[in-house]
């Protein structure tokens, strides 16, 4: 597993160069003592492993930027792509302050020739807007939730598409998280698109770290979110990262039939297919701990399989990849 013993560790994500892979993680001091002030305090650490077990720690990729500045308060989630000419883009969450003390979430990316150097591109590329993302002024909600960008090439070749943490300005309010979309034909301009998904009585309030994959040559969306932040169906399974059977990778998906994949333990599922033989894995931070407190760090890999309809874990048992 990866952990640092002065800093918590939290949600996180994956590139693949073909020889190593590289983890990019959110962390913040402990010298904080509270853990929940560390979502003010991310930065982006950055990682790499041959075996996805053992993990060497390198330079940072990003930091936030000095104010006035979209991610002037932090950098939070995001995804990395390769670009066909070479060019990797790492996708994030930059979240500043509104002048009532809440955060907003607009969404940025930055590249690199080879994962290690990054450069910013500037101002964010997209953030919520109406008619269908809820904003800020609608105060049904504690912050602007627009973030966690998963990024991915068209299944057609018509250009990539963006999955986004965000809500929808009507429907229950525990119930509003929807799959945010939007399409870019070069990863530099982007065109924000109506959600994937629909708000529910029997929803969520947030879709936490979206990722859409095909896994043994079945779609399926896998998100994160507690039952605090859930309707009242979803509360009493205390489920941490949650599974969503689909039709394609582009939806649409049908939130209703959200299914756990992790005990709230464990928190941001990710799945990852191994180089060497194909077998897909999925990691996940530790999020509640025994005594109840937070935990962090990211777990070893956990092989996954299709059991009839569901997506399911083996035994949480490290694998050698």
């Amino acid at each position: 597993m990866f952990d640092l013993p002065d800093s918590w560790v939290w949600d996180y994500w994956f590139a693949d160069d073909g020889e190593h892979y590289h983890l990019f993680f959110l962390y913040a001091s402990r010298a904080l003592h509270d853990p929940e002030a560390r979502h003010y305090r991310a930065s982006i650490g950055h990682a790499v492993s041959t075996d996805l077990v053992e993990w060497t720690q390198v330079a940072d990729a990003l930091v936030r930027s000095d104010a006035p500045a979209f991610d002037e308060l932090a950098t939070w989630t995001g995804s990395v792509v390769r670009h066909p000419d070479g060019t990797w883009f790492m996708f994030y969450t930059g979240a500043t302050l509104a002048p009532d003390g809440q955060n907003v979430q607009r969404i940025g990316y930055a590249t690199s020739p080879d994962l290690f150097t990054w450069t910013k591109a500037g101002g964010p590329v997209l953030e919520a807007k109406e008619p269908w993302y809820e904003k800020l002024s609608s105060g049904a909600w504690h912050d602007e939730a627009f973030r966690d960008p998963w990024v991915f090439a068209d299944p057609d070749g018509n250009g990539w598409h963006m999955l986004i943490t965000a809500r929808a300005p009507e429907g229950p309010v525990d119930g509003r998280g929807v799959i945010g979309h939007a399409w870019s034909a070069d990863l530099r301009t982007w065109e924000l698109r109506e959600p994937l998904s629909a708000p529910s009585v029997e929803g969520f309030g947030q879709l936490e770290v979206l990722q859409a994959e095909i896994v043994d040559g079945r779609p399926v969306v896998i998100f994160s979110c507690l039952k605090e932040q859930s309707t009242d169906s979803r509360r009493a399974a205390a489920a941490g990262t949650w599974a969503v059977p689909a039709e394609s990778l582009v939806g649409p998906f049908d939130i209703d039939a959200a299914y756990p994949l992790t005990d709230e333990r464990l928190y941001v599922g990710r799945l990852l297919q191994r180089r060497s033989d194909g077998e897909w894995l999925l990691f996940a931070f530790r999020n509640i701990g025994e005594d109840g407190q937070f935990v962090g760090g990211v777990t070893d890999p956990m092989p996954v399989r299709w059991d009839g309809g569901r997506l399911v874990r083996h035994e949480a048992v490290a694998v050698s990849a």
